[in-house]
């Protein structure tokens, strides 16, 4: 490889004045011959005898098995004649009949064309045969700047940036001179070997001579700093361009969306339609990304239009990117109107309707249009599985995150099972979304066997897995394992200690969360966000010092989030300080006025407390804010068949039998000591009060008394539940889990419940009102 210090020495002091005519697009594509509209006659010998075929006659309508066979029954044609039917190998992707075309060249004595053969070391370096391709250009009779730039284009194409590097420096010795679109070429080269030094010396030689205006090269420049992340230089070699073009505005957009700068790529889209430059599918398709990453629904709706306008609509890309914007944004049944509609569906129009899906779940209001999503994005994977084409690690890293979402831990098993089969489990993104899956399902010992068999494990594996030991309550494990990612040499970010800090919560291990979170800051320089702080003052509430969470809140540089009012509502109501606890839920109310969650959580609060001035308070803001009923679903999934409850539901099938075992499971829970409590109820616009009623039909105690009677014994539980367990089904469910000697699994809108002999993960200490 050409060596970093001699290579200034090596470029020839001499500027590029002019350039050969080739293709504008030369960068991507290094030759682009045109083929004649017209074929031209066709002579050939047999049997001693001449036929000629008709000199009018239309290039495309001869088979090109036959052109094949007469090339190998000798038949001699005139050397234009080539250029077709090396580009039909070219789109055939067949080295073998290239080498059958070859063969004739050879016979034929048209080695002699430099053009032919030029055109045949892109076909070879087309088809990712490069041995065959350096073959051609060492016989070349005679090289031009065309013919070097051809075979480093082929190089940087197949993977092999180095010998592009060694290429070039071969036609500097041999006395040829670079052009525009060779140095695009050897900067593309740079990238590829993620050499910033080595490019910026190539963009040295570029200045030096004046160029650097120059389409191609600026464009080139563009794409290469943006690559190395420094969009400010990108910028500026795309102002420096004299005749901006569409790949120099689509590089600059592209720029923008790949550092993390969207709406800067959105005004210079503006900016382009503003010069009358007219976009292509490139350009829409980054646009559309960015589209995706803002969240800019209006204007991914006119880029659909456009692309209409502009003859795109059935190009693959943008339809998919359109489609999974309108899945991002919530327009789930244009996506699906905009799926169903494709005569072709590619690989990626499954993924991003699955990872669309997912995304979903993400973005709505409620649990029950998430479990919606979370569903359908389960069949569509299973309608893939019996198309003709099959999953791969992204397939698997979003439908495994689905699971997680919904703890759908049989689809996740059979979907562990399948990336086995199919060898992608070996892939650290798939092994990290199965290790992600497992903790969230609450199956931590899978979790951990699937991290111990990994091949490679990454920062984001070491992470995933301490926080899955954090988050059911294995504090030592997780520590222990935070120790080995060191010793491993793997260094740890953000999320990391977050997990780290959360263990230590857990444990109540106060002077190691503070050795950590000082280490955190002094020997990895990591700047403390609000997660770490939440860990820290969940800590302090759990020991019952309120006093200095509270003073722990007025030592950060940020406001207190939701999750940190909660925290210390749960622990102000557990330890007996109701004033502070009303201070916090005041608070809370502040930062939620809309929520009804919050709302319920207060007015139990001073329910309980007897302050009936301020539950008068609280209902007439409930009124006044029009809050409506409280959407309590819970579902448990039992051999892949979802089944619902919503409270005191009497329309079940097995309602009769369900509520049965459920009186017997009060009183077995009455018999060690439970008792029941009372808890407030919205109830619909309609009424005028709201009223406190009683919980033993809660939905998820339905949920749960259904997953006791249908599933085998030792099998554990899993329920979903749309919002928050109340303090009283928490409590009876630490019951259940002991009488029964069963895991129940519960995630409500706040965090994961895993109920095991009496005992939840949550350590009671969750905000349960």
């Amino acid at each position: 490889m050409l060596s970093q210090k001699s290579f200034m020495a090596s470029l020839p002091s001499i500027a590029v004045t002019c350039t050969p005519k080739l293709d504008p697009d030369f960068r991507k594509h290094p030759a682009s011959y045109s083929v004649p509209e017209k074929s031209p006659s066709i002579s050939y010998q047999k049997n001693q005898s001449h036929t000629h075929l008709d000199g009018n006659s239309e290039l495309r309508s001869l088979d090109f098995r036959e052109a094949l066979l007469l090339i190998k029954e000798g038949t001699e044609i005139e050397s234009s004649y080539y250029i077709p039917l090396l580009q039909e190998c070219i789109e055939k992707n067949s080295v073998s009949k290239a080498q059958i075309v070859h063969d004739h060249i050879m016979k034929t004595g048209t080695h002699e064309d430099l053009f032919i053969m030029t055109f045949l070391i892109n076909v070879y370096a087309k088809c990712g045969t490069m041995d065959y391709a350096r073959k051609v250009f060492d016989n070349l009779p005679r090289r031009n700047v065309v013919s070097w730039t051809t075979l480093m284009t082929g190089y940087v194409h197949n993977s092999q940036p180095e010998l592009a590097i060694q290429v070039f420096q071969e036609m500097l010795e041999a006395g040829a001179y670079p052009t525009n679109y060779t140095l695009g070429t050897a900067l593309n080269a740079c990238s590829s070997l993620h050499s910033v030094r080595l490019g910026k010396q190539f963009h040295a030689y570029i200045i030096k001579y004046q160029i650097d205006f120059d389409t191609s090269v600026g464009n080139a420049l563009c794409s290469f700093y943006s690559k190395f992340c420094n969009l400010g230089s990108a910028i500026k070699a795309f102002q420096r361009i004299s005749e901006k073009n569409v790949i120099s505005w689509t590089a600059v957009i592209s720029a923008c969306g790949d550092n993390g700068e969207a709406a800067r790529g959105l005004k210079f889209f503006t900016e382009m339609l503003s010069k009358d430059v007219k976009p292509n599918e490139f350009t829409l398709t980054s646009i559309l990304s960015l589209c995706c990453t803002t969240l800019c629904l209006g204007l991914g709706a006119q880029i659909h239009s456009l692309s209409s306008k502009l003859g795109y609509e059935s190009y693959l890309p943008i339809k998919n990117s359109i489609m999974y914007l309108y899945l991002k944004c919530g327009w789930v049944r244009e996506a699906q109107k905009l799926f169903d509609g494709m005569e072709t569906v590619s690989l990626v129009t499954w993924n991003a309707m699955i990872a669309g899906h997912a995304q979903v779940m993400d973005f709505v209001e409620d649990d029950i249009s998430a479990y919606e999503s979370g569903c359908e994005a389960l069949n569509i994977f299973l309608k893939l599985n019996q198309s003709r084409l099959k999953p791969d690690l992204f397939t698997f890293s979003s439908i495994l995150t689905v699971c997680s979402r919904m703890v759908a831990l049989e689809q996740g098993e059979q979907i562990h099972a399948q990336t086995i089969k199919t060898g992608f489990l070996t892939d650290v993104v798939v092994g990290t979304a199965l290790i992600n899956m497992y903790s969230k399902c609450g199956s931590i010992e899978k979790a951990s066997k699937a991290f111990v068999e990994m091949d490679t494990r990454t920062m984001i594996s070491w992470t995933s897995m301490i926080t899955g030991f954090s988050q059911q309550g294995w504090s030592q494990q997780a520590l222990q394992l935070f120790e080995d990612m060191r010793l491993a040499g793997v260094r740890p970010n953000q999320i990391t200690f977050v997990g780290v800090l959360s263990a230590c919560s857990q444990a109540g291990m106060v002077n190691e969360a503070l050795s950590y979170f000082e280490m955190m800051q002094k020997e990895y320089k990591i700047k403390p966000v609000m997660d770490h702080f939440a860990c820290l003052i969940d800590m302090f509430v759990r020991l019952g010092r309120l006093k200095e969470a509270f003073d722990f809140i007025g030592k950060m540089d940020f406001e207190p989030t939701e999750f940190i009012w909660s925290l210390l509502i749960a622990g102000c109501r557990s330890h007996g300080n109701l004033e502070l606890g009303f201070y916090a839920a005041e608070q809370l109310l502040k930062l939620k006025p809309k929520d009804a969650e919050t709302y319920v959580l207060l007015l139990n609060m001073y329910i309980s407390a007897g302050r009936w001035k301020d539950t008068s308070r609280v209902r007439k803001m409930m009124k006044e804010e029009k809050l409506g009923k409280l959407q309590d679903w819970s579902w448990i999934n039992i051999k892949e068949k979802v089944y619902s409850f919503k409270p005191n539901d009497k329309s079940h099938f097995h309602s009769a039998d369900l509520y049965t075992s459920l009186e017997n499971l009060l009183q077995q829970a009455s018999s060690l000591g439970y008792e029941s409590l009372e808890t407030m109820e919205l109830t619909d616009e309609d009424e005028e009060e709201n009223t406190s009623s009683s919980t033993a039909y809660h939905s998820e105690k339905l949920a749960v008394a259904f997953g006791l009677l249908n599933t085998p014994n030792a099998t554990p539980i899993r329920v979903i539940k749309s919002v928050f367990m109340c303090r009283d089904c928490h409590n009876f469910t630490k019951y259940i889990s002991l009488l029964t000697d069963r895991e129940i699994i519960i995630r409500d809108s706040k965090r994961l419940h895993k109920f095991v002999n009496g005992r939840c993960s949550c350590g009671d200490f969750s905000g349960l009102p």
